[in-house]
């Protein structure tokens, strides 16, 4: 299963720059790692996380959604992508999420989310993925409203 998308951060347009606050690779770049180090400030995130970082570029967290625990590490590329792989939790397949920060041309800005599962998928994961698709869009979407805000607020 592989599932992709793609949402625009800065539009060259000028409409578009009054209405959303334009971004900095750096500002951008700084959002995304509060999803790596404080995620439950995010829409739909855990209630707690714990993170260290176990090399450079490196980190290994504990999430935890009331009584459910998960494990997982995220390797960044500064700037660039960050790269979310859980582990295994019984016999679903752990699905990793790669996150990369690109410019197609100029004043433009995009984030692509790429969905991989790591393992086959049962017939029963499969049935689901649809879902798991419109779910993972409406939180990527939530999450860079939240990184917007954050922005006009607080200025990153």
């Amino acid at each position: 299963m592989r599932f992709e998308h793609v949402i625009e951060i800065n539009s060259p347009a000028t409409s578009v720059q009054m209405v959303v606050p334009v971004f900095t690779r750096e500002q951008l770049w700084l959002g995304l790692m509060g999803r790596v180090h404080e995620p439950q400030r995010f829409p739909m995130g855990p209630e707690s996380c714990d993170w260290q970082e176990v090399e450079p570029d490196l980190f290994q967290r504990t999430l935890r959604f009331g009584q459910h625990v998960f494990h997982d590490e995220v390797r960044v590329s500064p700037f660039t992508q960050m790269v979310f792989t859980p582990q295994a939790q019984g016999d679903t397949a752990p699905i990793r999420l790669t996150m990369t920060i690109e410019e197609p041309n100029a004043g433009r800005m995009v984030l692509r989310f790429v969905y991989e599962a790591l393992a086959e998928q049962t017939a029963e994961e499969a049935y689901y993925n649809d879902y798991r698709h419109n779910a993972w869009l409406h939180n990527d979407r939530d999450m860079v409203r939240t990184l917007r805000q954050w922005l006009s607020d607080e200025g990153l």
